[in-house]
């Protein structure tokens, strides 16, 4: 085949200009394809046919030889950098006026931040009251149970609540061991319950604390199925030796465990100035109950407070001042804890361990009747009165002479343990509940043998500055 037009101007004694361009890259010819039998192929390289015509006809002229030696030189990769000072960068010639404020905005907000969070520390610093207080007791029982200020309450009447046990004056309940206080409720003397027309009677013994009969007679009927107290434990308060108007109280004590038992450290009034019960108050610090951490009604994992006041007792708001709180992670029952209050003519608020895990927190910010919200009569269509109000005070019935109590009740008809859960032995409103409930005896009493007992380690109490003359 005659390949003389193809190589009209190229052939071997022409000379060709091998002078390089100023703008091409320096790049040596490819080697022969004789030489380098293996030479790859440049993947991104496309085929000749598929060029553009532009590609080809710069090429017309140049042997088929050369065109592939000039295919196979390409680099897979061409430089396609931008050379210093060929990018226009308007931005360095003249700068936006407005351009300061992206980052002076954002610094006057930080420091508008701080001011205000420094402000509201400032202010809730300056607004903390912190009274000062007067010792009244401070208890930890090294010289024993002090009769100066401790009384030992004897009773079976069951406080209101239809509590089971008889609380004795005996060192059987309440007793110092090992530099504690011990509140250990035990089982009543099985002769007592079960011979018929058996009396206990703690006003001819000398020794009851109340003035009403039926709290101080218990008897025991065979055939109507009633009985003497079931079981007995102890109940002290320090009416005689320790009060307050205002002021901190903090137990320091390990709540017992064990089915249906009911610690408690609350205060009383000494005197009921504005009526009976709750017209003059009542302040529960801390309650709970023995029953396991399963107990759907709370267990002993669960401490509560509670205020107690109304115009009577089927209007007691309690409900409008309770709040509970759980242990995280354990119980009540298995080390001590601080059980606190501070109380002023402002506030109530009790916690557990530190003021900042309060438990109830209530502010005498307006008057307290009215924010009772109760009705005008009773369920007999009495007229309820309002002997609050007129004192002017809004903390009142809660500016009284308080005391102290600790006790370890067991069970009662109130409510406290609801019916119907549990296996609950009993029925609040059986004539028989304290008999139901002794039954049940081989249930409930072998839970108590582990830690069935309330162990206070301390009791101390501070009068507020400003009354009572501190």
């Amino acid at each position: 085949m005659d390949y003389s037009n193809n190589y009209s101007n190229t052939g071997p004694n022409t000379p060709r200009n091998t002078t390089p361009s100023p703008d091409a890259d320096q790049i040596s010819s490819a080697p022969s394809q004789r030489s380098f039998p293996s030479q790859p192929k440049n993947p991104f390289l496309s085929p000749f046919s598929t060029r553009p015509n532009s590609f080809r006809g710069s090429m017309a002229g140049t042997s088929a030889l050369e065109i592939n030696q000039q295919l196979l030189s390409q680099r897979y990769f061409h430089s396609r950098r931008v050379k210093k000072g060929q990018v226009e960068r308007p931005w360095l010639e003249r700068k936006d006026p407005r351009q300061k404020w992206t980052w002076i905005i954002p610094l006057m907000g930080i420091f508008l931040g701080l001011a205000v969070a420094g402000f509201l520390v400032w202010d809730g610093l300056r607004t903390v009251v912190n009274h000062q207080y007067c010792p009244v007791l401070i208890e930890d029982w090294s010289e024993g149970f002090n009769t100066a200020v401790w009384t030992k309450e004897a009773e079976v009447g069951g406080f209101g609540n239809g509590q089971f046990e008889e609380s004795t004056q005996t060192d059987e309940n309440v007793f110092v061991q090992g530099g504690n206080l011990v509140i250990k409720p035990t089982l009543q003397d099985i002769k007592l319950i079960e011979t018929n027309n058996v009396t206990v009677n703690l006003t001819q013994m000398g020794i009851c604390t109340s003035d009403v009969v039926s709290n101080c007679v218990a008897t025991t009927n065979v055939t109507n199925g009633t009985i003497i107290n079931p079981v007995k434990s102890g109940r002290i308060n320090s009416k005689k030796g320790a009060t307050i108007k205002y002021g901190r109280v903090e137990v320091t004590a390990q709540m017992p465990s064990g089915d249906w038992l009911w610690p408690a450290i609350w205060m009383l009034p000494v005197d009921n100035v504005y009526g009976d019960w709750p017209q003059s108050g009542e302040i529960d610090i801390a309650e709970t109950r023995g029953n396991n951490y399963t107990y759907a009604a709370g267990g002993n994992n669960i401490v509560s407070s509670a205020l107690h006041w109304g115009p009577d007792a089927a209007n007691d708001a309690w409900w409008r001042t309770y709040n509970k709180r759980q242990a995280l992670h354990t119980t009540y029952t298995t080390a001590n804890h601080v059980y606190g209050i501070e109380w002023s003519e402002k506030y109530i608020f009790t916690y557990v361990d530190t003021r900042l895990l309060q438990v109830l927190y209530f502010n005498f910010d307006g008057d307290l009747y009215a924010r009772g919200q109760f009705p005008l009569s009773d369920s007999n269509g009495s007229t309820l009165v309002d002997h609050w109000s007129q004192t002017g005070n809004p903390s009142t019935p809660f500016d009284q002479d308080f005391y102290l109590i600790l006790n370890v009740a067991v069970g009662s008809t109130n409510g406290w343990f609801p019916d119907g859960a549990d296996s609950k032995p009993w029925v609040d409103a059986s004539p028989t509940a304290p008999k139901d409930f002794w039954t049940a005896r081989d249930q409930w009493y072998p839970t108590w043998q582990a830690n069935g007992q309330m162990t206070v380690s301390s009791v101390k109490i501070w009068q507020q500055k400003g009354y009572k003359g501190c």
